[in-house]
């Protein structure tokens, strides 16, 4: 598989989110150095503001820019546009391949539009199943209906790599490259201690809390929206009443989430609550945080690189390896679990350590030069 006769192939890197573009720049770098391929990039931007700190970080400029999004979108919405935006795009840069990224809606619909044009997508993290096609939601079913159509899978992890096969992928279409936020967040982490400046946004926080336990929260699950959020506040603001702790909170812009939060934590003295951070920022953060509270995915596979243990709130997960590795525990959105589990890691040394020296089960940092390397063999390149 090529591209038209004495033409590069081109393939095409498609993403809409800042978990997306975090995980897809350096599969874009990787490609581009691997040669031999006419590499272009294709926003959504269903997350505008979040999308470009990492685009910058990324050193990515767009060859497409869709920018989606809008204020208050429904899910069925945003998903119409996608698939019929995007079909513009695949028909004026006829690419060989489109690679997309996880479990966005962007990913499902990009890959639906390739797919009624015949175009093969590969798709980067791929086979992380939940089981519960509600939870996550409705990224479970986004992800899952991406793996149904794309001819090469690149898989994070061997138990990744099982749940396709058992889904009767052809074990020649797998690949198990480890998860390419390990190589964001390597080379994301040695350009703030190349250059401090890039998130000394924080010093002031890290001066403020310094004689602290840190807890570093995020939360903006759908899933959660509602009760499960309010418990989270709850939770997180229990915890805050310790005189030996304090939290570092950068609070999604989400309406189900920012209010709650404010409401539940405004006003306490060891929370900050901040905007979101760009990627140097947060990963700042990671490094300085104690214990990570979270229902983010990303921040599963993140959190192990810096050795902190990651308490995750949510009810099921995608990503099991970590849990079975200990450096993960679930404790849903119930907020005695939460405040037992939280209180238990930073009273108990031992399972702190029990927690934090515990095997990273994501990747050690060449995830993308893998996929380059799969992607230009499918195409002929040598």
């Amino acid at each position: 598989m090529s591209g038209a006769a004495g033409k590069e192939p081109r393939i095409l890197v498609c993403f809409g989110t800042r978990p997306e573009a975090i995980k897809m720049f350096p599969v874009v770098h990787a490609l581009r150095n691997r040669g031999g391929m006419d590499v272009r990039v294709a926003v959504t931007a269903q997350h505008r503001d979040l999308l470009d700190q990492v685009l910058e970080i990324g050193e990515i400029v767009p060859d497409v820019d869709l920018d989606l999004m809008r204020a208050g979108q429904t899910l069925d919405e945003l998903s119409a546009r996608i698939l019929t935006s995007f079909g513009k795009v695949l028909d004026d840069l006829q690419p060989d391949r489109v690679l997309v990224h996880g479990d966005t809606l962007t990913t499902m619909m990009v890959t639906l539009s390739s797919y009624f044009r015949k175009i093969p997508v590969g798709h980067v993290e791929a086979g992380l199943r939940s089981g519960n096609i509600y939870s996550p939601w409705p990224e479970e079913v986004n992800r899952k209906v991406a793996g149904s159509v794309s001819d090469l899978h690149f898989a994070p992890t061997q138990g990744a790599a099982d749940a396709l096969l058992a889904e009767n992928v052809p074990s020649s279409a797998i690949y198990v490259t480890g998860n390419t936020v390990i190589d964001a967040l390597f080379a994301t982490r040695a350009k703030v201690e190349a250059n401090p400046e890039l998130a000394s946004g924080l010093d002031e926080v890290a001066v403020r809390f310094a004689d602290k336990g840190l807890i570093a929260v995020t939360a903006h699950r759908r899933e959660n929206f509602g009760e499960g959020m309010q418990a989270i506040a709850d939770a997180i603001a229990t915890l805050a009443n310790r005189q030996d702790v304090a939290v570092i909170f950068p609070v999604h812009p989400n309406p189900n989430v920012r209010p709650v939060m404010e409401a539940t934590m405004g006003g306490l003295g060891n929370v900050a609550l901040l905007e979101p951070l760009d990627y140097p920022h947060f990963v700042r953060l990671m490094a300085m945080a104690d214990l990570l509270l979270t229902d983010s995915g990303g921040v599963q596979e993140e959190g192990p690189s810096f050795g902190k243990p990651v308490l995750v709130m949510r009810d099921t997960t995608e990503r099991p390896e970590g849990i079975e590795a200990g450096t993960a525990k679930l404790v849903g959105t119930d907020r005695d679990l939460i405040v037992r589990e939280a209180t238990r890691l930073l009273d108990d040394a031992q399972a702190y350590e029990a927690m934090a020296r515990a095997h990273n089960p994501y990747g050690d940092g060449k995830a993308s030069a893998r996929i380059a390397d799969a992607v230009a063999e499918a195409h002929g390149v040598a």
